[in-house]
């Protein structure tokens, strides 16, 4: 009795909850109503400038979950200023996550994913291009979607070496000179990201 009654309250629960829950990021259009209401907002308080626009502006809507794994990823790189890949279908990418570097291939499982400064591999074919991420997310999703937020997005082939070790040796150098903790951590990102640059380069 007492089994099929903690059942039956958790069906009741199990049944309760889902009612809240939210609709799949797959099952959503690429630009939410959180975007249209953001838009709505700045008319009223700024009529004279137009919004800026999300990252979610750039992307094209998201295809529904097939029912068999596709032969290709789509992947759509953005920044908050541009599109860099939209739709593009690749064999797989390469992201450099915070964990460790982060294959994904088509069929992966839904997953986000924190970027630490680093090169975005996108693989098509025997076509290998190459990206320098500053940060950013990667959102993986059950559609064979990767959708990859980034603040910057250089290709590594545009990346001056000799502005990388004069970087690095400056922000060493303000690093070794720092004598606030403000200063410590700025000195700190730029070694990071000069370093991660340098990698890029002669990796």
């Amino acid at each position: 009795m007492l089994r099929q009654g903690s059942r039956c309250l958790l069906s009741r629960a199990s049944a309760a909850s889902l009612k809240w829950l939210r609709p799949l990021s797959t099952d959503l259009p690429a630009e939410t109503a959180g975007d249209s209401k953001f838009v709505e907002a700045w008319k009223k308080l700024n009529p004279n400038q137009d919004p800026p626009k999300t990252p979610s502006s750039y992307m094209k809507p998201r295809p529904p979950t097939p029912s068999t794994i596709p032969s290709k990823l789509t992947v759509n790189l953005v920044l908050p200023y541009d599109s860099v890949l939209s739709g593009k279908e690749v064999d797989m990418v390469i992201v450099p996550a915070t964990t460790g570097q982060m294959g994904v291939l088509p069929g992966h499982v839904a997953t986000i994913a924190e970027l630490k400064p680093g090169v975005l591999s996108v693989h098509e074919g025997n076509e290998v291009n190459k990206y320098f991420l500053s940060g950013g997310f990667a959102f993986v999703h059950a559609n064979s979607v990767a959708d990859i937020i980034a603040i910057e997005a250089t290709p590594v082939d545009r990346i001056d070496p000799n502005l990388v070790q004069k970087g690095l040796a400056e922000f060493q150098q303000r690093l070794n000179s720092a004598s606030t903790d403000v200063e410590k951590a700025e000195a700190q990102i730029g070694v990071d990201v000069h370093s991660a640059l340098n990698a890029a380069l002669t990796g």
